[in-house]
């Protein structure tokens, strides 16, 4: 396999990438920005939050009517002449759309980049009507989030429990079935194939292709201290692997590692991998 290649550059924590209408679009985690960028690394900045808002939490999809969703404080909506509406009232980390419209988010309550203990997290479905609901809880600290190609079954990174874990997607958007994909990963962003294996940070400075029980495909080096924030399959084809990274010290914690990237040189970068299998499912 070759070796990644740096696509862009000069960034803060990217985060939360979807390869979207020929670019791939990430939230520019630390700057609070939405960003897009194209396969020949020429970047765009397509949204700007207020420089006092938090950066924690900060995700993005579309409904299937093409209004960008993004996640913080609230989950919020772009109109179509570009004014912003509150979808829901729900503070949220990421968040995933199916075909039919339910937008699912997570989150917990509790401050990760202020060092605060740790408390469970949930999922909640935010339907197109309107609606607010929790489909699950006792989510040890919610990540990246996918929906199978067949709109049955929603994946979601839980990080602090080193697992990926599953869930069937009822008729009404429930989430039920619980089960384990797979087990001994640092799992943030994810991103699925055509084959149903899941590209996942392994806890370590690398990542990797899982099947489901764990068992892994492939498995890819990065430099030393630049840790895997998530991963998106894109591209025309839909086999390039991007790989969003930024230095990060384990030793220091992530108050001092944040502190770092929001005053210190922004070493964020956004990676590109080709590989065989393509990406399918949502986002």
């Amino acid at each position: 396999m070759p070796e990644p290649e740096v696509l862009l550059g000069g960034l803060g924590i990217p985060e939360s990438p979807r390869w979207h209408e020929g670019r791939l679009w990430f939230c520019n985690w630390i700057d609070r920005q939405v960003m897009a960028v194209d396969m020949e690394g020429t970047a765009e900045v397509m949204l700007a939050r207020d420089p006092a808002s938090r950066p924690m939490g900060y995700s993005i999809d579309w409904l299937p009517d093409g209004r960008l969703l993004t996640t913080g404080d609230k989950v919020r909506r772009q109109e179509p002449d570009g004014s912003i509406a509150v979808h829901a009232g729900q503070q949220a980390n990421e968040i995933v759309v199916d075909a039919r419209g339910n937008a699912y988010v997570n989150g917990a309550d509790f401050d990760f980049p202020a060092g605060e203990p740790p408390k469970p997290g949930y999922i909640k479905l935010v339907t197109p009507d309107g609606q607010l609901r929790q489909v699950a809880g006792d989510i040890q600290f919610p990540n990246g989030m996918i929906i199978a190609p067949d709109g049955r079954t929603l994946i979601i990174s839980e990080s602090f429990a080193g697992r990926l874990t599953a869930f069937d997607i009822d008729a009404d958007g429930g989430l039920s079935g619980r089960r384990v994909f797979a087990e001994g990963l640092g799992p943030d962003g994810i991103c699925m194939d055509a084959d149903g294996a899941v590209w996942v940070g392994t806890g370590g400075f690398s990542v990797a292709r899982v099947a489901e029980g764990g068992k892994v495909l492939q498995h890819v080096e990065l430099e030393e201290n630049r840790a895997p924030f998530a991963l998106m399959l894109g591209g025309p084809d839909r086999r390039t692997l991007f790989i969003c990274t930024a230095e990060w010290h384990k030793a220091d914690g992530a108050p001092a590692n944040l502190e770092r990237l929001a005053t210190g040189p922004r070493t964020g970068e956004i990676l590109a991998l080709p590989v065989d299998v393509p990406g399918t499912g949502r986002p």
